[in-house]
């Protein structure tokens, strides 16, 4: 934001500079709007988030699950099933999450860390901000507070902070993405066994949960634009036969002794060929539950 009254060429900023301070004000302006833009965001994803967990990242204490019941009922509508059942649903869901995060103590630290690891990276392209402040400024009256507010959201409507993705960035995110894809895929699994053939809407349920998880929502994409990171496990449903093709051939003991280290998990390959991971494991012995 510092930077956006540097962004303008030399000629603009002279010739504003004759009637205002322009740089302090376009520095507030920027500053007040950007903080505005990650304000909304954070208010649409507290209207989208169902629980504690709901985007794949132990956001909340160590062991607490929650839902949020407004966005419960939001969740279940146009889906043709009770609410009683929506809300089991859900809570088996986050439910699944925290007993992940509490068995597996280095997951919750490594998932920030890949989140971490994103945000280091993130850098803003001056160039873009020249030209895009180049163009909102055209037309502004400089003795005008309210016209070069006009022109700071022209200029933050096109994507003036949008950040550019570095090769390390996308390593970080492909890492990400693979390692929300197991922890979701893992849910998944989990639920629907613990569901199926108890709850009468399961399957439904279920999917509308993939179909939610895999598009995102709109505050989700707010923050895809505001640093570049999506949240989503975009290999869901890769993952989720992952695990169910070792829990059929290894049992819930194989299934979760995956989660032991972080050098047994699945890598983005294995989601390629989910099936072919469970056959594999029979020539990894670190991965093979014990003998009983």
């Amino acid at each position: 934001v510092a930077s956006m009254s540097s962004a303008l060429p030399a000629e603009q900023l002279a010739a504003f500079g004759q009637a205002l301070p322009i740089g302090p004000i376009m520095t507030q302006l920027g500053g007040l709007m950007f903080g505005a833009q990650v304000g909304q965001g954070l208010a649409a994803l507290s209207r989208e988030i169902v629980s504690a967990s709901d985007v794949g990242i132990p956001l909340g204490p160590p062991g607490i699950a929650a839902l949020v019941p407004e966005n419960v009922q939001a969740f279940g509508e146009g889906l043709e099933r009770p609410d009683d059942e929506v809300r089991l649903y859900l809570a088996l869901r986050e439910a699944a999450h925290q007993r992940l995060f509490a068995h597996v103590p280095w997951l919750g630290q490594r998932l920030l860390d890949a989140v971490e690891s994103f945000a280091r990276g993130i850098t803003v392209d001056l160039s873009a901000i020249e030209h895009a402040m180049g163009q909102a400024m055209e037309g502004v009256d400089p003795t005008d507070p309210q016209s070069l507010q006009q022109g700071m959201q022209q200029a933050m409507s096109g994507g003036l902070f949008e950040p550019q993705t570095t090769p390390e960035q996308q390593v970080a995110l492909r890492r990400l993405e693979t390692l929300l894809a197991l922890v979701e895929g893992w849910v998944d699994s989990v639920v629907a066994a613990a569901a199926g053939g108890r709850l009468p809407g399961a399957d439904a349920l279920r999917e509308a949960s993939r179909r939610r998880r895999a598009s995102g929502g709109p505050a989700e994409q707010t923050f895809a634009t505001l640093v570049g990171l999506e949240l989503r496990p975009r290999r869901l449903r890769e993952a989720a036969a992952l695990w169910w093709g070792v829990t059929e051939r290894y049992g819930v003991a194989g299934r979760d002794g995956i989660w032991a280290h972080p050098d047994l998990l699945p890598t983005a390959e294995d989601l390629d060929d989910p099936l072919g991971f469970a056959e594999a494991m029979a020539s990894r012995e670190e991965l093979l539950p014990p003998e009983e």
